[in-house]
């Protein structure tokens, strides 16, 4: 009786547990552990801050102060640090090391560099290579808030677009439109005819990354054909309605792609303009030691 009792409290509080880590797993990487790594990041440019102001020097600490210097280094292991994500990625692990650990350190740890790196620069600005790297890491933050926008927002829009269908059915299903529309349309007129077999030759992804990011297809050739539809007759009709349908469902697929495109093509911002950033960094620290 006491090895059941125990093994059904082992039970239990493996089941317990399990739960944690489901419910763990159901949070935002933005609210992972209460904020822990938020609360990191408001104490470190806290720090930064009240160091600036608290320390008694004229001129006032820029980069090249032990103050400068300091920050700088701070900056500098960040950025290398947060840029490693990528690799991160590739492992998979729980616990504090998690990947949602780590991109809620990247998110927050990455925004406080804004006052680590201006704090660093000591408010000189000019042309120079030191500027540049200071300039690109803003950009690399700002491309990077639009990223964690993007994807706190746009997969329930995602999911909502789809209706409970994946990529495959969506396709499927405009496929026996167009099965429907070829033979309905073969009681049609010369003229009408040729703008139903247009649009069913038409590439469904045509318009290319533009129109995928708007959303603006100006040569869709279903739209084409519907407004060259007369409804007259009853194979008019039928095939105007066929037409709507394909319509629909084309805007279901390309608000699909639209969607996917706005999640991905931040990176090919994001990730560049991180690979400037480390070598403009490179060339600013070598700069920074020849000329000390």
């Amino acid at each position: 009786m006491a090895t059941k009792a125990a093994g059904k409290a082992g039970g239990t509080g493996r089941f317990t547990q399990d739960e944690k880590r489901r419910d763990s797993d159901h949070v935002s990487f933005l609210k992972h552990r209460g904020f822990r790594w938020l609360w990191i990041a408001l104490a470190l440019s806290g720090a930064s801050i009240a160091g600036y102001a608290l320390i008694d020097q004229q001129p006032r600490p820029n980069g090249g102060t032990w103050y400068g210097y300091t920050l700088g280094t701070i900056g500098l292991g960040l950025i290398l640090w947060l840029s490693l994500l990528g690799v991160r990625k590739r492992r998979i692990n729980p616990g504090a090391w998690s990947l949602k650990a780590w991109t809620s350190a990247h998110v927050y740890l990455g925004l406080s560099l804004v006052v680590v790196g201006t704090l660093h620069t000591g408010f000189q600005i000019g042309w120079n290579v030191h500027t540049l790297a200071y300039v690109l890491m803003l950009l690399v933050i700002a491309t990077g808030i639009y990223g964690v926008v993007v994807y706190a927002t746009l997969p329930a829009s995602l999911s909502a677009n789809r209706k409970e269908m994946t990529r495959a059915q969506m396709l499927d299903a405009l496929t026996a439109i167009d099965r429907q529309l070829e033979s309905a349309a073969q009681p049609l007129a010369r003229a009408e005819s040729d703008l139903v077999i247009a649009a069913l030759a038409q590439d469904i992804f045509h318009g290319g990354p533009i129109a995928r990011l708007t959303g603006r297809y100006r040569g869709c050739a279903t739209a084409r054909a519907l407004a060259g539809m007369g409804g007259g007759s009853e194979a008019e009709a039928r095939v105007t309605a066929l037409l709507e349908r394909r319509r629909d469902q084309l805007a279901q697929i390309r608000g699909a792609l639209r969607i996917r495109a706005m999640l991905e093509v931040w990176l090919f911002i994001h990730i560049p303009l991180t690979i400037a950033l480390i070598a403009s960094l490179a060339a600013h620290v070598i700069s920074v030691f020849y000329y000390w």
